[in-house]
Order: C-alpha cells, then sequence, then structure tokens
C-alpha cells in the first residue's frame, strides 16, 4: 500500500493512528490532522453513467436501462438523483429502441419506411447501436 496523503493539508508525513470501524487511521505529523483512506470500492465507468442519464433523458424506464446497460436500476435511480435529472414529461409521444450491431444498422437505415413520420437518436453502446425513435400516440 502506498503512503497516504493528508487530505487537509496534503503532507506526505504521516503516521499509523489506529483502526476505525474496521479501517486503518492515520496522523498527520505536520498538523495533527486524523483521517482514514478511502475504501476501495467497486466503481462503474463514467460511460455508462452518462448512457444510463442519456437514456433516462429519452424517456427510458429504469428497468429498461438496467437490461440495455446491464447496470442495476437502482444505481441508475442514484444517478439520476445525484445529478438532479429531471425527465421531460410528455405524454404524447412514447419511445421505442432497438439495439443493432454495425450491419443491422446499415440495413435499417437503408429503408426509407424507417425514417419517415419519426423521430430518431443513434447511439454507441460500446460496440452495437441504439435506435431510439418517438411515435405520437394515436387519437381515438
Amino acid at each position: 500500500m502506498e503512503k497516504p496523503i493528508c487530505p487537509k493539508c496534503e503532507n506526505t508525513k504521516v503516521v499509523k493512528s489506529g483502526i476505525l470501524g474496521g479501517r486503518q487511521r492515520f496522523k498527520c505529523k505536520k498538523c495533527g490532522y486524523h483521517f482514514t483512506v478511502n475504501k476501495l470500492g467497486k466503481s462503474i465507468d463514467k460511460y455508462y453513467v452518462v448512457k444510463a442519464l442519456q437514456l433516462y433523458i429519452e424517456g427510458i424506464s429504469y428497468r429498461e436501462i438496467e437490461r440495455i446497460l446491464g447496470v442495476s436500476h437502482v444505481s441508475v435511480m442514484n444517478w439520476v438523483k445525484q445529478y438532479k435529472i429531471k425527465a421531460p414529461e410528455n405524454y404524447d409521444y412514447r419511445p421505442t429502441y432497438k439495439v443493432l450491431n454495425h450491419t443491422e444498422l446499415v440495413k435499417f437505415m437503408a429503408q426509407k419506411e424507417n425514417l419517415t413520420d419519426t423521430g430518431m437518436l443513434i447511439t454507441e453502446l460500446g460496440d452495437k447501436f441504439m435506435i431510439i425513435k418517438w411515435e405520437r400516440f394515436k387519437n381515438r
């Protein structure tokens, strides 16, 4: 383990000072500040955080985002709260999506009926592509 740095004065001269909550506690020799090092845990690549938030803003549900990205829906909810994201409330449109590889995307875009009377967003998902389409609810 590399020697920790004091978060208050950024001095490298620190000594061990007991254990607190199962984590090593340190004391800075310069300023006398007690601190513990951050626990190393699993972190999710920021790419997935950004994609999850984009999909949420586009109107896709937490559980659908979980299925698409493989990230827990609870994590997505926490990111939405953390970044204070508000999804637009527009009930006139319904998003549908498809996940395609490059060849399938080219074939999809070649068909003219797929490009008319709809709004569409294409985003990258690793080695695949996601098409989000908005279709107007039909008035009866």
